[in-house]
């Protein structure tokens, strides 16, 4: 992703005054870095915390896009907030997927009111480490939260009754396919968005770049989405 979203930000004329791929780096580059206007971060789960941090040390306003680090995301808030930082995450920055986002949460009311069971599955590459993807946990709480059915999700059989199924795939080079059903003894509705390169997820993050420059707080999709 680092290398999609640098590729992308040159071709629209963007300076990338400097990449950081690890702890060496880091203190060999730091300098660079104070140089920028904005951080993008594409990580992995372990190391998004520390990232975040230590662009939030240099007040550099930065846009995530590391998933699987969210039971630390609170922590970051109330830093941002406390620090009139600038922070932009996502579990996926697809423009494309947001739509999908949206949807999908008529769909879960759609569900809940004419009596639907709903089930996801997501597919990635063999390299993706963590199941089920950011991107298929915000669609299953996203039902979750228009439900009286489901409680929680889980990616192990068997299912309880109160339990949204999520079926999790790691094969080939799969740069990432989510699908939503609703199911009734009527009929099926499948909602699919699948991702034929990384080059979406890089446009939506240089979106958020150019939207985070000179904003602090804590943004998500929905506030660029809203913007004009």
């Amino acid at each position: 992703m680092g290398h999609e979203v640098e590729r992308l930000a040159l071709a629209k004329g963007h300076e990338v005054v400097v990449t950081i791929d690890n702890e060496q780096e880091w203190d060999e580059r730091l300098e660079q870095l104070k140089t920028a206007d904005v951080a993008i971060e594409f990580s992995q789960p372990d190391q998004a915390f520390a990232n975040i941090s230590r662009c939030f040390d240099l007040h550099l306003p930065i846009v995530v896009g590391t998933t699987a680090w969210y039971d630390r995301l609170d922590e970051i808030k109330n830093r941002c907030i406390k620090e009139h930082q600038s922070l932009f995450y996502a579990p996926n920055f697809s423009i494309g997927m947001n739509m999908v986002f949206r949807i999908n949460k008529q769909l879960a009311q759609f569900a809940e009111k004419y009596g639907y069971a709903m089930s996801l599955a997501e597919t990635h590459h063999i390299h993706k480490l963590d199941k089920p993807s950011g991107t298929a946990a915000k669609l299953a709480n996203d039902i979750i939260a228009e439900s009286s059915r489901y409680q929680c999700w889980s990616i192990n059989e068997p299912y309880p009754a109160d339990t949204l199924p999520i079926e999790v795939t790691r094969e080939g080079e799969v740069f990432g396919i989510h699908s939503v059903t609703a199911r009734s003894s009527a009929d099926r509705i499948t909602l699919t968005h699948e991702a034929f390169s990384r080059e979406g997820l890089a446009q939506g993050a240089l979106a958020a770049a150019q939207f985070l420059i000179g904003k602090t707080g804590v943004f998500t999709m929905e506030n660029l989405f809203l913007s004009k």
